[in-house]
């Protein structure tokens, strides 16, 4: 065997030994799963993006990787869906990764964010972008994915939640205000008190906004879960947690609008309609376990928990159906966070 044909032979060797993972063969513009952002660790670039196919029950980790050929970046902290475009924000990157739905080819990066969080669209050309560190909500240009402005809230922002003509943003870090703006002119017209550190948001069926307060990172405060009418933007009901310790995150509701769940020791769930919180939980972390982030399927209502284990690893994605019954077990990335639900197009 002469030279060259064992050179040829050795580079395609390692070309074969060192090649991205296979993209799997799935059609994500027809199969139904969901997409779950792992955070990957701090300032180490090596955040990722799983998708849990419920066709095939199986997951499929470091797609975005997989299918552009390069890291997706620091901390990729949640992400959404706006018809056939798909948005990943990477907080420490700070900058918003811009894919086709079907193929998570990425068609544009927009840069240039401090510190964003977390996207909620506000009509089909335009969406609202927090930020932890800045003091304005950056606004979004959806058509040519540009930052077309900034609304000053003088204040951090975390969670967006929008109906009508209104998004009601939570003043989370240290704060305890839900600033209200009018999305015709973006411009605050209203804010309104609640707990310390409003971390998290969710509307029910009759239209009243839900805000799950945390207390702070010191627990000095206790916890508040509040019903806002949005409308009038008053408080209709406050519910104080028992305890400074308790330390509940991550608001969600069921399909129906009817059964609010959260983080706290556990997955927890509440009838609209009660006046009490739920006395304990309903499913409970196993030993080693560390309840990150939930999701709620808005098709069947299973429950989908990412476990964290100890924020080094890699984690795990738990599914669970609508009464706690455990599902299945799935392997993910580096601090598996929030989940973006894809619905099957036959659904």
């Amino acid at each position: 065997m002469n030279n060259l044909v064992k050179i040829g032979i050795l580079l395609l060797v390692v070309v074969s030994c060192s090649k991205t993972p296979d993209f799997p063969n799935i059609d994500y513009s027809l199969s139904g799963g969901v997409f779950v952002v792992n955070e990957g660790n701090f300032r180490s670039g090596n955040g990722s993006l799983s998708f849990y196919s419920y066709d095939s029950t199986k997951i499929y980790n470091d797609l975005f990787y997989s299918v552009n050929g390069r890291p997706l970046g620091d901390v990729p902290n949640s992400m959404a869906i706006k018809g056939d475009k798909a948005y990943i924000i990477v907080n420490n990157s700070g900058k918003i990764e811009v894919m086709d739905q079907s193929t998570l080819k990425s068609t544009a990066t927009i840069s240039g964010l401090i510190s964003p969080r977390n996207i909620s669209f506000v009509n089909d050309y335009k969406a609202y972008v927090s930020s932890l560190y800045s003091d304005s909500v950056i606004v979004i240009n959806l058509i040519d994915n540009s930052i077309a402005g900034y609304i000053n809230l003088r204040r951090s922002s975390e969670s967006i939640a929008v109906a009508g003509n209104k998004a009601f943003i939570s003043n989370w870090a240290g704060g305890n205000e839900i600033m209200v703006i009018n999305t015709f002119y973006d411009q605050v017209v209203d804010s309104i008190e609640v707990g310390i550190e409003p971390e998290s948001m969710a509307f029910d069926r009759n239209g009243m906004l839900w805000v799950l307060c945390n207390g702070g990172w010191t627990r000095q405060n206790y916890a508040e879960l509040i019903e806002i009418n949005p409308v009038s933007n008053s408080i209709e009901q406050k519910i104080v947690f028992p305890s400074k310790e308790a330390s509940p995150t991550c608001l969600k509701i069921d399909v129906f609008g009817e059964i609010l769940y959260y983080l706290d020791n556990g997955v927890r769930e509440m009838d609209i309609k009660s006046t009490d919180l739920p006395s304990a939980p309903f499913i409970i972390p196993e030993s080693g376990q560390y309840f990150y982030k939930i999701g709620i399927n808005p098709l069947n209502n299973d429950i989908l928990v990412t476990d964290a284990v100890d924020f080094v690893q890699q984690g795990y994605l738990l599914l669970y159906d609508y009464t706690g019954k455990f599902i299945s077990k799935q392997k993910a990335g580096i601090i598996p966070g929030s989940m973006c639900f894809k619905l099957s197009i036959n659904s």
